[in-house]
């Protein structure tokens, strides 16, 4: 099954693009992560989330700071004016 949220879909295929870039295989970067290969196939296909501890390993193995895998995020308009309802 795929991930409905863009956010996970968008994390395989920067995944997918940095993998292919450096000329690796799902299997080499499984093994320079030490995850198993089957793994970055479900990452790359958006069939299964990632942990932050996924993520570091995935970012040595590509060599790039964790944030490089990160997609933006849509945030909503700030709200403003309104005041918080917790006066501490």
């Amino acid at each position: 099954m795929v991930a409905k949220d863009p956010f996970i879909r968008d994390f395989g295929a920067r995944v997918r693009e940095l993998r292919v870039e450096r000329g690796l295989t799902q299997e080499k970067l499984a093994d320079l992560a030490g995850m198993h290969f089957t793994a970055i196939g479900h990452i790359e296909r958006a069939s299964r989330s990632s942990t932050l501890e996924t993520v570091l390993k995935l970012a040595k193995a590509l060599q790039v700071q964790p944030h490089e895998l990160l997609p933006d995020i849509k945030l909503p308009p700030p709200r403003i004016g309104k005041r918080s309802q917790n006066p501490g």
